[in-house]
């Protein structure tokens, strides 16, 4: 491997301070305290957990189509409404 010019070399210039602190990366006030979450955040991810995972067994264990076959539009529906229930959770204080 060939050997690299030394003048080019450094990555910063020669005499800075590495250790200095931008006075962006300081906070000046504290962040905002959040209080609890509303009701309806621990309400729709129950209800999209449960919905969901009763619009799958209903479709893979009753009759929904005429033909007698699971649909796929349920079990996206149903996937849909547990992510809902999920995206919920993750708001949940």
């Amino acid at each position: 491997m060939a050997r690299q010019d030394p003048s080019k070399s450094r990555i910063t210039p020669k005499g800075t301070n590495t250790e200095q602190v931008s006075e962006r990366s300081i906070r000046s006030e504290p962040a905002p305290i959040l209080g609890p979450s509303p009701k309806w955040v621990p309400a729709l991810m129950v209800a999209g957990f449960v919905g969901g995972v009763l619009m799958i067994l209903v479709n893979y264990l009753f009759v929904i189509d005429a033909l007698g076959t699971p649909s796929n539009w349920y079990l996206l529906g149903g996937l849909g409404m547990i992510l809902a229930g999920i995206l919920a959770a993750t708001q949940y204080r």
